[in-house]
C-alpha cells in the first residue's frame, strides 16, 4: 500500500507558495482563529524579497492579518464583507487606504461570498439568489447582472462564481497528510479549502492521528506546525483573544511604530 504524502512544511516555505497578484483568502472569523503567524511570515518575506506584491484580499472576513498587509504596501484589491476589529474600531490601515483610494474595494456581503463560492464548487458560471434585490448594491458592482427564472420568470440576482488561488486556514490539530480540525465557528473554511488551488493549513500542533476532521486531507497542500499561530487573535479553547496586544498595535499604528511591533511580534512567533 502506498504511504500517504507527507505535507509538514516549515512556515517560510509555505509563505513561498504564494505568489505576486494571487487571490488570497484567510481563514477564521473576525478576530477568532486567524492565520497570524503565516500572515506576519509572508510580510518578512516581502520585506526581504519584494514579494508577493499585488495581492487581492477575498476573505469572508478581514482583520488583523490583513491589516498588517494592506499596511506594507501589499495588497491591491479587498473582496470582504467586513474589515474591523471587532469591538476595538476600525482597521485602521485599510481604513487609511480606502479613504485614500490606495486600494480598490469590491463591494462584498456574506449572500455574494456564500453564493459566489457555491458556483465555483458547482462548476458554474453564476449562482442565481434573491439577495441584493431592493438595494443599491447592483449600483456598485456592474458585474452582478440581473436574471430570469426560466420556469417562473421570477427576476433573481446573478452572483458570479469566485476563484481563490491560495487559502490559508488556522486549525487546532492536523496530522501530516493535511486532515485538519478547526473547531467551532468556521466561517467559511470548509468551503476555501474545497474552491481554492493551494490550500496551506497552519495548526496548532500536528499529531499522528485525526478522530474526525473538518478539512480532508485530499484538498491541503501544505502543512505547517505553529503553537499559537493565531495570536493575538484567539483560538479557543487554546487561547484567548489578547486584547492588550490588538491595542498596542492600534497605538502603534497611530504613532507610526507598526514594523517595530511587527518585528516582536515575528519574533514571539518564530519556532523555538
Amino acid at each position: 500500500m502506498t504511504e500517504p504524502p507527507n505535507k509538514i512544511q516549515q512556515m517560510a516555505q509555505a509563505a513561498s507558495l504564494v505568489p505576486s497578484g494571487a487571490r488570497l483568502a484567510f481563514g477564521g472569523v473576525t478576530l477568532y482563529r486567524r492565520p497570524m503567524a503565516f500572515a506576519l511570515a509572508l510580510l518578512a518575506r516581502h520585506t526581504q524579497s519584494g514579494a508577493p506584491e499585488d495581492l487581492c484580499l477575498q476573505s469572508f472576513t478581514s482583520g488583523l492579518e490583513s491589516d498588517l498587509l494592506v499596511a506594507a504596501g501589499m495588497v491591491r484589491q479587498v473582496r470582504t464583507c467586513y474589515f474591523g476589529l471587532e469591538a476595538f474600531g476600525l482597521a485602521p490601515h485599510f481604513t487609511l487606504a480606502a479613504e485614500r483610494g490606495w486600494i480598490e474595494i469590491r463591494e462584498e456581503t456574506e449572500a455574494s461570498i456564500v453564493f459566489g463560492l457555491r458556483a465555483t464548487l458547482a462548476g458554474v458560471g453564476f449562482m442565481p439568489s434573491k439577495a441584493w434585490l431592493g438595494t443599491d448594491l447592483l449600483r456598485l458592482r456592474p458585474d452582478v447582472k440581473r436574471v430570469h427564472d426560466p420556469y417562473s420568470g421570477e427576476e433573481l440576482v446573478a452572483f458570479p462564481a469566485i476563484d481563490v488561488d491560495v487559502a490559508v486556514l488556522h486549525a487546532l490539530e492536523a496530522d501530516s497528510t493535511g486532515n485538519a480540525v478547526l473547531g467551532g465557528n468556521l466561517g467559511i473554511d470548509e468551503e476555501l479549502a474545497l474552491v481554492a488551488e493551494t490550500v496551506i493549513v497552519t495548526a496548532e500542533r500536528i499529531v499522528p492521528r485525526l478522530e474526525r476532521a473538518d478539512i480532508v486531507g485530499l484538498s491541503v497542500d501544505a502543512v505547517v506546525e505553529a503553537p499559537g499561530g493565531a495570536w493575538p487573535t484567539s483560538c479557543h479553547p487554546d487561547y484567548p483573544l489578547d486584547g492588550r496586544a490588538v491595542l498596542e498595535y492600534l497605538d502603534a499604528s497611530s504613532a507610526d511604530q507598526v514594523d517595530q511591533l511587527v518585528r516582536g511580534w515575528t519574533d514571539r512567533q518564530a519556532p523555538a
